[in-house]
């Protein structure tokens, strides 16, 4: 399936501030190991290497957000990863981001790590990344 990184950069540059153009959504997806899950009103973009898989960013609209959608997408790709193969997927989520890192505690993963100051806000100090982890043979499918 081609994915369209102009609908992407659409979605993300409504969801999600400083976005993603277009362009490096491009450049991202023709990577070796680069996908996208998506849905009208989101999506989820991954990355393989190994045994491994990193979420790099999810997108919801905010029309759709707390009615299952990122989970939904979520799910998805956690099959895709499955499937390829990955044992292990990780992800780094604002530590102001309570909704997001309540979806992804939900879905079992863990806190494995912490960057300090690492996402810069034009309105106050830099936030925290959590970086989150979920062992994917220990979650039932």
């Amino acid at each position: 399936m081609t994915v369209d990184p102009r609908a992407l950069a659409d979605i993300h540059a409504r969801s999600i501030s400083p976005a993603w153009s277009a362009t490096a959504l491009a450049e991202l997806l023709a990577q070796d190991g680069v996908w996208a899950e998506t849905a009208p009103d989101g999506f989820v973009l991954m990355r393989q290497a190994g045994d491994e898989a990193e979420v790099l960013t999810l997108a919801v609209l905010p029309p759709a957000r707390r009615q299952g959608r990122g989970r939904a997408l979520m799910q998805t790709a956690l099959d895709s990863c499955r499937t390829r193969g990955v044992s292990q997927v990780f992800l780094e989520v604002a530590a102001d981001n309570p909704g997001a890192e309540a979806l992804y505690r939900s879905l079992g993963m863990t806190e494995a790590g912490r960057r300090r100051a690492y996402y810069a806000r034009p309105d106050g100090p830099a936030v925290d990344a959590l970086i989150l982890t979920l062992d994917l043979a220990q979650v039932l499918p």
